[in-house]
């Protein structure tokens, strides 16, 4: 078969040879139509569509959706911009504050280091006073109890001075059968009492 004849042949007629189907596929007069936007006669009313369709999109476009787009960047933008100015006035603050804390925190700390020497001090001379009227107290009843001690040895050994006299002159008494003499045993007591 030639070219010419299997253009002229049904479509499907060349697929299988399928009994009533066909499909036209081809123009009136056994040419192929050309593809529609490149067809001559219709050629400058579809650029003029074009141009109308462009037009339009770019007049909605420019007048409606930049307009909006541009303010909603333009909004966000001030949104940002004006949210750093915040922080960095909170910031401004934050350290402001801090620094305030700081000297406060310092000047309490000196504060309380002056309270603690003078109390220290205070209690130290307290301390001290109260060691000194302690101290002389207890000279003047150590004083006296010296003395008093002095008297009761004092008187003490005036007994045993006594004592021992009786006691010597029994045991001469008892060694030798006669009682001594009362003023040889003081003096025998007293010389040894002595030495």
């Amino acid at each position: 078969m030639s070219l010419a004849e299997q253009e002229k042949k049904p479509v499907a007629e060349s697929h299988g040879d399928a009994k009533g189907a066909t499909a036209h596929t081809e123009a009136d007069g056994g040419h192929k139509a050309p593809f529609p936007p490149f067809e001559r006669n219709t050629f400058a009313s579809q650029l003029v569509s074009l141009l109308i369709a462009f037009v339009a999109l770019y007049l909605i476009v420019s007048r409606i959706a930049l307009p909006r787009v541009g303010k909603t960047i333009d909004d966000r933008q001030n949104k940002i911009e004006g949210d750093l100015a915040e922080a960095q006035k909170l910031k401004d603050e934050s350290d402001n504050a801090l620094r305030a804390y700081e000297t406060d925190l310092a000047a309490a700390r000196s504060r309380a280091q002056a309270i603690g020497a003078e109390t220290r001090e205070k209690l130290n001379a307290a301390s001290e006073a109260e060691r000194k009227a302690l101290e002389e107290r207890l000279s003047h009843k150590l004083n006296e109890a010296e003395k008093t001690i002095a008297a009761t040895r004092q008187k003490a050994m005036s007994n045993v001075r006594g004592i021992a006299a009786d006691a010597a002159a029994a045991l001469v008494q008892r060694l030798i059968g006669v009682a001594p003499d009362g003023k040889s045993v003081e003096r025998a007591v007293d010389s040894s009492l002595k030495g």
